[in-house]
């Protein structure tokens, strides 16, 4: 266990070096100072206990931060300088092809297709999919709504327990916003390079805020951006700090951008993190309403002879069932009719089209004077009860007709399937839920 109480002396100590650094107008060895020290201090927000104390490190933590930013920026222009002068005659220079290949690195990150996900293609999640409006649709729509000091969300967390439907959200705010979707995960923006990624950091919050209103949208942003240990290696704890001084904005106009981040385990981020995320909606498992609308989502235009009390009694029993779990039990629903049409050993022909409708074998009728068959019988069909003898593979593709879906189809399959989030997860979700988050 780490010694809290050392680990912030120390951290104070650092931190007052920089301070001296500082004023005596020592940049370089300032920022240095700055960084480690607030490496020890976010080490120590993991473990402090004390509310009050917490809250007291976290406002330390954010003033040195926006020091460090600035000492950085300032350092940078500095260095940059004979980069600038010799690019007046080379057109250019290194940078701008460095930019240009980081930028390029970044390309498969913006979303330029719309995915065609609409609110209504989402089921329940009403409070979330409010959150997400006030956040993106009303200050493009109506800017007026937005003056003083009203100002929309700039970092929403969506969590809740896999399967929920939370990167499907994403992907109808994708459709629904007129602005630029940046979709990333860890692989876009870890590089093997030093120092590379925390600089695909900084590019892709240049690129979306060149481009706004945008919309950055992080899946499984626990992966990039978790708690601190003292085992991470300076790479790790580069990206994060580069993440939070770029959602923290400091100096530059954030109007128009918004963060979105989605995670399956909330309590795995970073302390600093968390609090960035202004807005943190918990994606619950859905109610039963929800989980009759998913139904009907997932079956579609599929030929079924479901009813609506058919639909209700399905509801009922897939309590607990996430909406990946509902979907996954559609899908196997609907595998019933291709089972029966490769299991068959009988058709029977329709008079009117000449369709070949396939008889399930616990439905093959009993007729007494169809021919036996072997396998060296010769007649393929009975004229006694019409039946014909042949395989699925013997029929001709267009005249196979395939049988609706029916009730007990997807009876079957509720039945003999089971849920994918356990209590125990669900009690942890309801726990921070209660600490940091809001029900959505």
């Amino acid at each position: 266990m780490t010694d809290n109480s050392s680990m912030i002396k120390q951290a104070t100590a650092t931190v007052a070096e920089a301070i001296k650094l500082d004023n005596e107008k020592e940049y370089a060895e300032a920022y240095a100072k700055y960084q480690r020290a607030l490496e020890m201090f976010l080490v120590a927000l993991k473990y402090e206990k004390n509310p009050r104390s917490k809250e007291i490190l976290t406002k330390r933590v954010e003033g040195y931060m926006v020091r460090a930013e600035q000492l950085k920026e300032a350092i940078d222009a500095e260095r940059d300088k004979p980069k600038a002068a010799a690019a007046v005659g080379n057109g250019g220079g290194a940078e701008d092809a460095e930019k240009s290949k980081l930028r390029g690195a970044l390309a498969s990150a913006i979303v330029t297709e719309k995915p065609n996900v609409s609110w209504d293609d989402v089921a329940g999640l009403d409070r979330a999919k409010a959150a997400l409006k006030e956040a993106v649709i009303l200050p493009t729509r109506f800017p007026q709504l937005f003056e003083g000091e009203r100002r929309p969300w700039k970092g929403i967390l969506l969590y809740g327990p896999p399967g929920t439907g939370k990167s499907y959200l994403a992907k109808a705010v994708a459709t629904e916003a007129d602005a630029q979707f940046f979709s990333v995960s860890s692989s876009d923006l870890v590089s093997k390079w030093q120092g590379e990624s925390e600089r695909l950091v900084r590019n892709l919050f240049e690129m979306a805020r060149e481009a706004r209103p945008a919309i950055i949208f992080i899946d499984e942003v626990d992966s990039l951006c978790g708690s601190r240990t003292d085992g991470e290696n300076d790479s790790q704890r580069r990206i994060k700090t580069e993440f939070l001084v770029q959602m923290q904005g400091v100096g530059k106009d954030d109007k128009g951008l918004l963060v979105l981040g989605a995670t399956n385990t909330p309590w795995s981020l970073d302390p600093a993190m968390r609090r960035r995320f202004e807005k943190r909606v918990y994606i619950s498992l859905p109610e039963k309403a929800a989980r009759k609308r998913l139904f009907e989502l997932c079956i579609g235009e599929t030929e079924h002879t479901m009813t609506r009390q058919d639909l209700d009694s399905l509801a009922e029993m897939t309590e607990g069932y996430s909406g990946a779990d509902v979907s996954i039990a559609v899908r196997e629903a609907l595998m019933r009719p291709l089972r029966i049409c490769q299991e068959a050993k009988q058709f029977k022909v329709h008079p009117d089209d000449g369709m070949y409708e396939p008889v399930p074998l616990e439905e093959t009728p009993n007729c007494s004077r169809c021919p036996p068959q072997t396998s060296k019988s010769k007649k393929k069909r009975c004229d006694s009860c019409g039946a014909v003898f042949i395989s699925l593979y013997d029929v001709e593709p267009d005249k196979l007709f395939v049988p609706p879906v029916k009730a007990e189809d997807f009876f079957y399959a509720v039945e003999n399937s089971n849920t994918s989030v356990s209590q125990s997860e669900l009690g942890r979700f309801d726990e921070w839920t209660a600490e940091f988050g809001q029900d959505g």
